[in-house]
């Protein structure tokens, strides 16, 4: 079977999931013009517990795991997130009708991560029997930090050159600060804390578990609410965001494949583990990020970075990201 019939029959089978038929089903009655909404402490609340879920059972991997083995992928998550910014930078503020400070910003946001991508996907590969190491959601940080600070910086240096100013001294520490008191990496990380520190398995197995794809599906109804309402915002900037979001986060997921490919030779990185570091190099920020880099980087528009990022980003990442990186898989791997 080539590399697209297998997609395509990937596709196929994620749209009857629950995972994508939320997203899609969320898009569909805001597009009818429903006021059908989730309340935001309800949203907030589903977020925290997916997280937590996550952070809890890659804390209880890692306990187990040898340090060695995770150091390498830590590293690699960190490259590509730094990559992806650097990427984006030097490209799309090249592009007709896009200022520099938003490019940054868009490419920051693509190059961090996005918790309910990684969540949808931690359900597609457990529902397609897919293997992995249960510590590689603890990637996640190492590669969202690094990509907002490197933006946030860049944004910065940018705007000392155009004022004529001389080298400032930049708050790195500030900055990391502000990114691990976001909620979503204050999340993960407080369960991934537990998870190592504590026995927490008897809460994990009767509480957070059973319910992780009940959740994950109201939070997928509520990205496909917000992500046709944000097509709008985006209407108002430059055309080439939209087609960056169609772009990049396939290309950025393809770049972390090739980096799970050589650690998968390296070290044994599982086919599973490959998918999903390309998965959340794919994704882009949609809860921690935004508020980082509005605080981080004010002049930049939010309807340009957060517009595509949500509108386009997030959709593709999940719809066709997930299946594309699967089917590449199962072609390199046999599996």
């Amino acid at each position: 079977m080539t590399l697209l019939d297998n997609l395509l029959s990937t596709f196929a089978g994620q749209i009857q999931s629950p995972t994508l038929a939320f997203l899609l089903g969320g898009m569909l009655v805001a597009a009818l013009g429903s006021r059908l909404q989730v309340p935001d402490a309800i949203y907030k609340f589903v977020v925290f517990m997916l997280l937590m879920r996550i952070g809890l059972e890659a804390g209880m991997e890692i306990r187990e795991a040898e340090l060695a083995s995770i150091l390498l992928p830590v590293l690699a998550a960190a490259m590509v997130g730094c990559l992806i910014v650097l990427i984006g930078r030097f490209t799309l503020p090249r592009l007709p009708g896009v200022r520099m400070e938003d490019g940054i910003a868009t490419a920051g946001l693509f190059g961090a991560v996005s918790a309910s991508t990684l969540a949808a996907a931690l359900v597609v590969l457990e529902q397609e029997g897919v293997a992995f190491e249960a510590w590689v959601p603890a990637l996640y940080p190492f590669m969202d930090i690094p990509a907002l600070i490197l933006a946030i910086v860049l944004a910065g240096v940018h705007r000392q050159r155009a004022e004529g100013k001389g080298k400032e001294k930049v708050g790195y520490g500030d900055i990391i600060a502000d990114s691990l008191r976001g909620s979503a990496i204050s999340a993960m990380l407080l369960g991934i804390v537990l998870g190592l520190v504590t026995h927490p398995e008897p809460v994990f197995e009767t509480f957070y578990d059973p319910l992780f794809r009940g959740l994950l599906s109201i939070l997928m109804l509520v990205l496909g609410i917000e992500a046709w309402q944000r097509l709008s915002e985006l209407r108002g900037v430059a055309h080439w965001y939209a087609i960056y979001a169609l772009i990049a986060p396939l290309l950025h997921g393809l770049l972390a494949f090739g980096a799970g490919y050589l650690l998968h030779l390296a070290t044994g990185f599982s086919p599973g583990g490959v998918v999903l570091l390309a998965v959340i190099a794919a994704s882009n920020s949609d809860i921690s990020g935004p508020p980082t880099l509005r605080a981080g980087i004010p002049s930049a528009n939010p309807s340009a970075y957060i517009g595509a990022s949500t509108a386009i980003g997030t959709p593709i990442a999940i719809g066709v990201g997930i299946p594309l990186y699967l089917s590449l898989a199962q072609l390199v791997f046999n599996t």
